[in-house]
């Protein structure tokens, strides 16, 4: 009874202009959700938009630089305009780094990389906390990785053990933490995290930040996204998931 009907339900996504952002906003605008679409790059975002528009998606886009407050005060302005409630977060805006080796890497390699992949989601989610308390079943969803599992980066077996960067995999891994915290201090608001790829099979997602050279389909990408996004009040709060289930922290 509490759920808003799909024609009102809401999602923010951030970097929503390409990769599994967009396509997030693609299959969510499908169901006939209200997409609000983050891009750092107006124009890409507006031709993102417009793409999603044209198939029928109410899309709106939302001009957000995760790095900026100013930026993200502007979004919650914007927001604020369309809605008085916000049902689904998905902080997915992130920074690969460029794997720099950990002997050379510097403050300054790392420093964007957690601008964009732990400030960034704290940015948005904070300043985007009233709406998300107005709505009947809120859900924040993190878009994370396998890299920053301890888990998987400790078994020799998977790729990411022998990719040698500190940026990356470090600032995941603080999401994971930011996740679980925001889990446990704020139920009313369900906190999870994904990866985009399939930790038991080693596989990941192709997207602009691997070259495309993943094995899944951007749309298996989004799996996980999507099940977190769309589930039920009953649904779980601070876990970590593939599209196949549950993965180790």
């Amino acid at each position: 009874m509490g759920m808003t009907n799909s024609e009102q339900t809401s999602v923010l996504i951030t970097g929503a202009n390409k990769g599994l952002g967009y396509e997030a906003a693609r299959r969510l605008g499908e169901l006939g959700w209200t997409v609000f679409l983050g891009s750092r790059d107006e124009g890409r975002g507006q031709a993102a938009a417009d793409k999603l528009a044209a198939d029928g998606a109410n899309v709106v886009l939302v001009p957000l630089d995760v790095t900026s407050d100013e930026s993200v005060a502007a979004a919650v302005r914007l927001v604020r305009e369309h809605t008085d409630r916000l049902d689904v977060l998905i902080n997915n805006a992130g920074a690969p780094g460029h794997a720099v080796a950990p002997a050379d890497a510097t403050v300054e390699e790392i420093h964007p990389v957690y601008d964009a992949n732990v400030y960034g989601p704290i940015r948005v989610t904070h300043a985007f906390l009233p709406l998300l308390q107005a709505a009947d079943h809120p859900r924040v969803v993190m878009v994370s990785s396998a890299g920053g599992s301890f888990a998987v980066v400790t078994d020799p077996d998977q790729p990411v053990s022998k990719m040698h960067e500190l940026a990356y995999s470090s600032s995941k891994a603080a999401l994971n933490m930011i996740t679980v915290r925001y889990a446990q201090a704020l139920p009313g608001i369900k906190f999870n995290a994904v990866t985009p790829g399939e930790v038991a099979n080693r596989t990941f997602a192709a997207t602009d930040m691997n070259n495309h050279t993943g094995q899944l389909t951007v749309t298996e990408g989004t799996d996980s996204i999507i099940k977190l996004a769309t589930m039920d009040p009953d649904g779980p709060t601070g876990t970590f998931i593939d599209r196949l289930g549950l993965i180790a922290w």
